[in-house]
């Protein structure tokens, strides 16, 4: 009785765990496929300045950008002359925002892309899942 038992329950317990495998196997592939860019698509950019700004040049770089279509949140860094900026692609293009930005503002700038490898190495969370739902509410919320 007790060895049936066991058999009975290892091979539930095998069964569950190829079951689950599976599922996270499937999952995996659905969340990391490419997939075109939609309305609720955001990308993050950065952009180099190539001299010191001091506060008032970064308020102004801020308030630039704000200004621009697409462009959701902007963080100029004094310390290190960085701005990063996350922006809607099908409104806007970040090569041609921080072209702009040098030309408007006359700083020399320098759009900083990742490479390949930092590419295939990020996570994207995709508008439907429920990660991007909870970053949706998380937006309204604050």
């Amino acid at each position: 009785m007790k060895r049936k038992l066991i058999t009975k329950v290892l091979v539930y317990s095998g069964a569950l765990l190829l079951l689950l495998t599976g599922v996270l196997a499937i999952h995996i592939y659905l969340v990391t496929r490419p997939q075109a860019p939609d309305a609720s698509t955001r990308i993050m950019a950065r952009i180099d300045i190539r001299k010191d700004i001091n506060a008032a040049e970064a308020t102004g770089i801020t308030a630039w950008l704000y200004q621009q279509p697409g462009v959701d949140r902007v963080l100029c860094n004094v310390a290190s002359d960085i701005v990063v900026f996350t922006y809607c692609p099908i409104q806007a293009n970040a090569d041609q925002l921080s072209a702009d930005l040098g030309k408007k503002l006359r700083l020399p700038v320098e759009r900083v892309k990742p490479t390949a490898a930092e590419m295939r190495s990020a996570c994207p969370v995709p508008a439907g899942s429920r990660s991007g739902k909870l970053m949706a509410y998380l937006k309204q919320v604050f």
